[in-house]
This record gives C-alpha cells, sequence and structure tokens, in this order.
C-alpha cells in the first residue's frame, strides 16, 4: 500500500511540473491539450502532423468528416483526359501568417521542397510543377489515381516561402491556418494564437496550448484534475477513473490504425512466411483486445480496418490462437523442443529482440503478452521500450528484428499512396515493411495507381491485402481505437478518425 501511494505522488508530482508549462492567457483561458507526441523540428516532413493538427499548415485539399476529398487551398482542380495534366486553382485573397500572398509560386516551392524529402509525394511520377499566378499545374510520367488523397498529406501542406532555409527545410514555419504560432519549445510544447486574417471562418478559441507528455497516467491525472481540457492516446486502464470524474467525458473513436508486430524478413528466424504464420498463431489476440486494450472485437487478423473499404477482406477467415498448428509450422523449419521447451535449431536458440515505445501507452503491455504467449511455443523475446523514433533508426541501420507499432493507413484515406511509398523497394520504410518484396503485389500496385473502374478496383484491392495476409511481412495484432478525455466546458469537440486535424477551430470553451 505504501509504495502504491509513492507511485501515485510522483505521478502527480511529474503532472504537476510538467504542465506547470502550460501558458496562462492573461485575457482569455486557453484550450489546453496533451498527448503523447514530441516533435524535434518545424520540417513537415519529419514533424508535419503536429503543424495540421494544430491548424498552423493547410494542403491544397482536405479530407472532410465522411472521408471524402474537399477543397481547401485548391478551390477547384480538372484532369486532362490522358490523365496526366492536373490543374489546380487557387483560392484567392490568402495570405499566410508572414503577411504574404498565397500563389502558384509559394505552392510549386513547397511541392518541391516535400519532393527533395521523405514522404507520399516522392512515389508520385511528375515530370514537372508549373506556377502561372494562380494555377498549379502538376505534370505526369504516368497516370496516378491518388494524386487527391496525397495532396491532403501533412507532408505536402503549403508554408510560406520564408518559412524555408536555402535547404528547403523549414525552419520558420508560416501557413495559412486558423492558427499561427505563438511560441515553440522542441520536444514538448507548441502554443498558438488565432490568426485573424484568416480566409475561412475564424477560431472560436483565442488560444490553445498544447503540451507532450509520455506518461499515460500522468496524462490522464491532468483530465481528472482539469489541467489539461483533451487529452489524446489514454492508457485503456485510465478509462474507468475517468468515468467516474463528472467534469469528463472519455471519447471512443473506431480509427484506420492497426498495431502489428514489423518484422525482419531477412533474420534467419523470420525469413519464411511458415514462421510467420507461426508467431502469428501463437498470438492470443483475444485476451489482448478484451484484457489490455479492452476493446472486445479489435482482433486483427489481417492489416487493414474495416472503415479502409476496399482493402478489407470481407470474409476473411479469421485465424483463432492455434498453439499445436504453430509448433507444427516451426518444426517443419527445422526448430526443435529442448528440455527448458524452448526451440533450437543448429545449436542456436530462438531468440529475438522486440523494440517498441511508450509514446502509444498501452504498447509496452503489448509487448509484454506477446513476450509469454510466444513462449509457450518455445521463442524467446527480448524487449526493448524506447522512444518512437528507435524503430526507424533500426530499420535504417539494419537491426530491427521485431517491432511492435501502431501503423495508421488511413493517412491518406485510401491506403494504396501509404503503400506505394512503403513497398517502393525490398528494405521496405521506417514503418512499413522490412526487407520484404513480391513481384506480384508490386504489380498490384502500379495496376491500381492507374485503375478507375470500381469493381477493377476493389478485386485488385482485394489481391494484394490477401498476399499481405498470406506472406505476413508485417503481422497484424489490433485494430486501434483512439481513447479522448474531453473535458464537459469544451463544446463541439469532434475526431478526425484520419488524424490529420484537432478541429480545435470549430470547438468552443466554455467556464
Amino acid at each position: 500500500m505504501k509504495s502504491r501511494i509513492i507511485a501515485l505522488a510522483a505521478v502527480a508530482a511529474v503532472a504537476a511540473v510538467g504542465f506547470s508549462q502550460f501558458g496562462q492567457s492573461e485575457e482569455k483561458p486557453a484550450l489546453k491539450i496533451s498527448g503523447p507526441f514530441e516533435f524535434s523540428s518545424q520540417d513537415l516532413s519529419k514533424d508535419g502532423y503536429m503543424f495540421t493538427r494544430m491548424q498552423v499548415v493547410e494542403s491544397l485539399v482536405a479530407i472532410n468528416k465522411k472521408g471524402q476529398v474537399e477543397p481547401q487551398l485548391a478551390i477547384a482542380w480538372s484532369v486532362s483526359p490522358d490523365d496526366l495534366t492536373w490543374t489546380f486553382d487557387l483560392r484567392q485573397g490568402v495570405t499566410f501568417h508572414d503577411g504574404a500572398i498565397l500563389d502558384a509560386a509559394a505552392v510549386k516551392l513547397a511541392l518541391e521542397n516535400a519532393r527533395a524529402k521523405p514522404g507520399v509525394i516522392k512515389r508520385v511520377p511528375i515530370a514537372e510543377i508549373k506556377a502561372d499566378g494562380a494555377q498549379l499545374t502538376i505534370q505526369l510520367t504516368k497516370p496516378y489515381n491518388p494524386m487527391l488523397t496525397v495532396l491532403a498529406h501533412y507532408t505536402v501542406a503549403i508554408a510560406s516561402p520564408s518559412s524555408y532555409n536555402n535547404q528547403g527545410v523549414a525552419t520558420s514555419l508560416a501557413g495559412t491556418g486558423p492558427y499561427q504560432i505563438e511560441e515553440l519549445v522542441p520536444p514538448h510544447k507548441i502554443h498558438v494564437t488565432r490568426y485573424d486574417n484568416y480566409w475561412g471562418e475564424k477560431a472560436n478559441i483565442e488560444k490553445v496550448q498544447y503540451l507532450a507528455g509520455h506518461r499515460a497516467e500522468s496524462r490522464a491525472l491532468l483530465a481528472q484534475t482539469g489541467q489539461a481540457d483533451i487529452v489524446y492516446t489514454l492508457d485503456p486502464a485510465s478509462v474507468a477513473p475517468l468515468q467516474q470524474t463528472e467534469s469528463v467525458e472519455v471519447v471512443r473513436e473506431s480509427i484506420p490504425r492497426t498495431i502489428l508486430l514489423k518484422l525482419n524478413n531477412e533474420h534467419p528466424y523470420l525469413n519464411s512466411y511458415q514462421t510467420r504464420q507461426a508467431l502469428s498463431l501463437a498470438l492470443d489476440r483475444s485476451g489482448i483486445s478484451q484484457q489490455i486494450i479492452r476493446m472486445p472485437g479489435s482482433e486483427a487478423y489481417q492489416l487493414f480496418a474495416p472503415s479502409l473499404g476496399a482493402w478489407h477482406i470481407e470474409n476473411y477467415a479469421q485465424s483463432s490462437r492455434d498453439l499445436a498448428k504453430a509448433k507444427a509450422l516451426l518444426t517443419s523449419q527445422g526448430w526443435q523442443a529442448n528440455e527448458q521447451g524452448m526451440l533450437e535449431r543448429g545449436g542456436e536458440a530462438f531468440v529475438v529482440n522486440l523494440t517498441t515505445y511508450s509514446d502509444r501507452p498501452e504498447l509496452p503491455v503489448v509487448a509484454t503478452a506477446i513476450q509469454a504467449q510466444l513462449k509457450e511455443v518455445g521463442i524467446q523475446v527480448d524487449i526493448s521500450i524506447d522512444n518512437s523514433s528507435a524503430i526507424p533508426a533500426k530499420h535504417q541501420d539494419g537491426t530491427i528484428e521485431l517491432g511492435l507499432v501502431a501503423r495508421n493507413f488511413g493517412a491518406t484515406v485510401d491506403p494504396l499512396a501509404l503503400l506505394m511509398k512503403d513497398f517502393a523497394e525490398h528494405k521496405g520504410s521506417d514503418w512499413g515493411p522490412t526487407n520484404w518484396s513480391s513481384q506480384e503485389f508490386s504489380q498490384l500496385l502500379t495496376d491500381l495507381s492507374a485503375t478507375k473502374d470500381a469493381a477493377s478496383y476493389q478485386k485488385q484491392a482485394q489481391q494484394a491485402s490477401q498476399i499481405l495476409a498470406e506472406q505476413m511481412p508485417l503481422i497484424p495484432i489490433t485494430f486501434y481505437t483512439q481513447l479522448v478525455a474531453v473535458n464537459k466546458k469544451v463544446g463541439n469537440f469532434s475526431f478526425d478518425p484520419f488524424e490529420i486535424n484537432y478541429r480545435i477551430s470549430e470547438m468552443t470553451l466554455n467556464d
């Protein structure tokens, strides 16, 4: 009991110290937001998601609440009959936060800077971008159907020319959104203030403050005590006490994000699909879903959630846990149990490292469950809990063995553009597969990028999803539900399932 009291006191102390960094508005109270995600720069290719969520920068097009593309900085667009020329008419009278006028030249510079960095636009077959007053033209070398969803992505948000240094990296971000940066202290703090010259409907709340906090229990305590008005990405264990807090409502939203195992598919222990299937069969997804995620029915036996339409296999035969079949598959790959029940092959034990991160509080707990479940078939899993940056770092240097991640496949609404980036080369991508490729799968992605007929698109997307479900270069575990604590004084709260926009300009703050 004494140790629990000490632990709670420590959490309270962390909360008090951390969130004393929330500034106090001398005029009107600020909306205070907490989430787990830190940022290191103003570079849109790395941290742009924070600046679209805080509504500092905007894109040519946006994704509305129905998941449809709608005008934003572009008011209209057209495509040539051969699908190679996209022409965008820009919104007139828009100014950046530094006072510069939005025109096609500014948009071209932003898109060219984005093309020079990692991001979904690198896979778009662009031959040339032309600027003429308020009209932007993108010339392609071949048809590319996901163009509009790519242009809604945070990595291609439009910043003022003054935002970029000589290397094309945004270092002093001035966007066109309803909020402008007031104070920025990486990696934790973003303060924004209403931009009164915004082209659209003005924000209701004058000031908004974001502060990152890794400890889920600390963030939950902030919601309970009213120190934060909105807290994103709650630990499922925090829901019960929050539901007993009269001033707080807990919002649950299903989103197209999947908790999955990222594998090094060339690791000598993981380089056969039979072994990967064995790992999948050894997982107790129902137990994880019910006891850790606390969302019964969220088990994932395929990568894509039902909300991703054509990519979700409606009648996919779900494979419940089957330890006997898992062991048989491992035996077929030459693994034998020793006297302690652990697997060996050629004198080597089946030991792998699993890296995950605490930014999403449920992941370390899920990792511990996976460790126990794989031990039942004789596999030893050593867990490394790090910052989220460890996943891309280990992918790049080739040291990743297993990574437990939460992957947003809806970042471009339709996952095609994201998949074309993830699977563009055998090495894979930071948050996608590692060292896996399939000629058939790659051809399907190429065909899909030029397919207009909805029925053909559906058929090809299903074939691509089936390949991933069978070969398992990534092993799905559960579909994701976002948990958000919202103080009842916040009015008109809504959640963006694509996690592009916090929609704070629509909210009100009522004391």
